[in-house]
């Protein structure tokens, strides 16, 4: 009989992978390391942070403010040895809904809530459950991201100019935009065009090199150098400080707090859907294992420290997270120090910033929302299942055309119900009738002995609501048929509360009518679960196996008849 491995208790389950790095043994080289690493994500962070702020309608140092305070606090407290935290192409569509709604004091307020929720959500080690949301789920909600965060582009890409506020959603947005393409302006047209070419070069031919720093320094070069009439971060945002952020509450009351629990509970499951999601990317990069309440724990605080400082809404961040890994990152330090360099190129290069073109910053979205739409694994999952398929699309639609939140629910809700089907039709029960063997009796009972066919009723596949009703009528017509029979559970691998009564009251059935019903092969975790609802009140007879139970019913019928 095998031992049950112990539970991990508290401390092991919430200790941040930074003490574990550092008990491991930490010197000059592995600094060395992260430090490279460091440095290569901030450089790569700083024109995303800024761009996914902007076309969440905030300004660049929203997103600069998240990448620095929520960036550190997720490598310094989180569970995962290479996560990078900061602002997500995936909550544009959230956070721009929240700003458009509530403005940046609500944005501020549900980022905090947010924050909250997830510390508890991981203190109550809720975030293992987390990886059963469906496959196509996660793909088509990240596709409907994509095309959301594509029709964002569209106003800077093309230096359009609308006569009223752009729609939020998707289509109006798109009337709107057709509407304004008489005013697109050529030279913001070739600056966004130069963005998305170089970093395409740069990824393609070298791909070590920064690309999506190139595709916005060479436009702003240009653009500052020629005077090139195209909208700036300054133009549109003003100058950008040369400071760090300060710390100030966001204004809490009970009627802010339950108009934006909604928009709070939407930014908690997406941050934990990505921040799990990318460190299991980090897992299968680097072979290690990563702390998944942990890891929660720490996107709380790190969501809480973030706004509070004027941030926007932290998440794991995928791409930014493997480029950590593929730049030679040790450990946390090199997330703690990305956040440490960007503080310093924030000091420093405040007046530089301002001067980048916003369609250079829509190029560089683009692109990354190409890379989010997963079109190969969108492709795969269309032709595999038609199940799957469905799935998938109802998410992407409900996605674009509803929200983020909605496409998600109904996205599991309709894998839910896929799922039951599928279980249900892998569930089953047949009848046997097993020849009894006699050669052991004695010939006058051998003679006396009728039938010498043992029914015998064996189930198969999860015993659960979906397949209760049916299951329990065959129990019952059994009992119509025969004096005993066979139960047999070897193949069921769990049951639910729902299958647990219906199998009772059938044995209670049974047993009214006198009839002797064996149940074998039951696990012990099933024999239990039937036990807590009360089966002793039928007294069926439970047995190991099914061999056993015949046995028995071949001896009792023999002493019946010998009786009689």
């Amino acid at each position: 009989m095998s031992a049950r491995l112990p539970e991990p208790g508290f401390v092991e389950l919430f200790t941040p992978k930074l003490l574990t790095v550092l008990r491991e043994g930490y010197g000059l080289g592995e600094l060395k390391r992260d430090a490279l690493a460091g440095l290569t994500v901030a450089i790569v962070a700083l024109p995303l942070s800024m761009a996914i702020a902007i076309s969440c309608g905030l300004s660049p140092t929203h997103g600069l403010y998240a990448s620095i305070v929520g960036g550190f606090l997720v490598s310094a407290l989180g569970g995962s040895r290479f996560q990078i935290g900061g602002p997500a192409g995936a909550f544009i569509v959230l956070v721009a809904a929240t700003v458009a709604q509530h403005g940046v004091g609500g944005m501020l307020v549900a980022t905090m809530m947010a924050g909250v929720i997830l510390i508890i959500t991981g203190l109550l080690r809720l975030g293992t459950y987390v990886k059963f949301i469906p496959y196509p789920v996660t793909v088509g909600f990240t596709a409907g991201i994509a095309i959301i965060i594509l029709a964002a582009q569209i106003k800077d890409l093309f230096g359009l100019t609308l006569t009223g506020p752009e729609p939020g959603e998707l289509l109006p947005k798109l009337v709107a935009l057709t509407e304004a393409l008489p005013t697109a302006n050529i030279t913001a047209i070739a600056v966004s065009l130069v963005a998305i070419l170089l970093i395409m070069a740069v990824q393609r031919w070298r791909p070590t090199w920064p690309a999506y720093l190139i595709a916005v320094a060479v436009p702003t070069v240009a653009v500052a150098l020629l005077s090139l009439p195209v909208e700036t971060i300054g133009s549109r945002f003003g100058a950008i400080p040369r400071a760090l952020p300060g710390v100030s509450l966001p204004p809490l009351d009970v009627a802010t707090i339950l108009t934006l629990l909604p928009n709070a509970l939407a930014f908690a499951l997406l941050g934990a859907i990505e921040s799990l999601l990318s460190a299991v990317v980090a897992d299968g990069m680097t072979g290690r294992r990563h702390r998944s309440n942990c890891e929660l724990v720490a996107q709380g605080i790190a969501n809480v420290g973030s706004a509070i400082t004027s941030g926007m809404v932290v998440t794991g961040t995928i791409a930014r997270t493997a480029t950590n890994v593929r730049a030679g990152a040790h450990g946390p330090v090199a997330g703690m120090l990305h956040a440490l360099f960007l503080g310093i190129f924030l000091l420093v290069a405040a007046p530089v910033l301002q001067l980048v073109p916003l369609a250079a910053l829509a190029g560089v979205l683009v692109i990354v929302a190409w890379n989010m739409a997963e079109r190969h694994q969108f492709a795969l999952l269309l032709r595999s299942s038609r199940g799957d398929a469905l799935v998938l699309l109802v998410t992407f639609l409900f996605t674009i055309f509803q929200d983020l939140s909605f496409g998600i629910t109904a996205g599991v809700a309709v894998g839910g119900i896929l799922f039951i089907t599928r279980a249900a039709s892998s569930s089953g029960i047949d009848r046997e009738m097993l020849p009894v063997d006699l050669a052991d009796t004695k010939g006058e009972e051998r003679e006396a002995y009728e039938p010498v066919a043992v029914p015998v009723y064996r189930m198969r596949g999860p015993f659960f609501f979906g397949v209760a009703s049916a299951i329990g009528q065959v129990i019952d017509d059994a009992a119509k048929k025969h004096k005993a029979f066979v139960l047999d559970l070897f193949e069921v691998p769990f049951l639910d509360s729902t299958a647990a009564r219906t199998l009772i009251s059938a044995a209670m059935h049974a047993r009214k009518r006198g009839v002797d019903l064996y149940i074998s092969g039951a696990a012990p975790s099933i024999r239990r679960g039937l036990l807590t609802h009360g089966i002793r009140e039928a007294h069926p007879h439970f047995r190991t196996t099914a061999d056993e139970a015949i046995s028995e019913i071949v001896e009792k019928g023999i002493k019946r008849n010998a009786g009689d």
